[in-house]
């Protein structure tokens, strides 16, 4: 497996997510190792600095699974608002590993039944008018 890319969270993001992570239970936390361990190496930057090609909450990301060559497009979302086509909840592994990638960078992520998917972002939309994303 290759070194996981460098990514960049705002800390509305960060804190949103930290905040949703706390409120679980223990034992269902837990179950989020990953995702946790992807903001801990995260680079933190106040919104208004944020790339304009990183993948933020709320960004519709076009992303190919390079094991199999599909194409999606799927809107990050916080999982109040995930179970919508075209959405794709922080929680999910594919979220997880998207969140905080640049336009262009690859990432390999492992999947449920223990294989990894290698997910090379093509594209990346502005995210809704949301707090925190008004001023990218």
């Amino acid at each position: 497996m290759s070194i996981k890319p460098t990514i960049v969270v705002s800390s509305v993001d960060m804190d949103s997510i930290e905040a949703l992570l706390e409120r679980m239970p223990p034992a269902q936390a837990e179950g989020y190792a990953a995702l946790r361990a992807e903001l801990d190496r995260a680079d933190v930057v106040e919104p208004a600095a944020m790339p304009r090609n990183v993948v933020t909450m709320n960004s519709t990301v076009t992303f190919e699974d390079e094991s199999n060559k599909e194409k999606l497009t799927l809107t990050l979302v916080y999982p109040a608002n995930a179970g919508k086509p075209g959405t794709v909840s922080i929680l999910a592994p594919v979220g997880s590993a998207l969140l905080g990638l640049r336009k262009g960078k690859h990432i390999d992520w492992p999947t449920p039944d223990g294989k990894h998917r290698r997910l090379h972002v093509l594209a990346i939309g502005l995210p809704a008018e949301t707090p925190g994303h008004s001023q990218r």
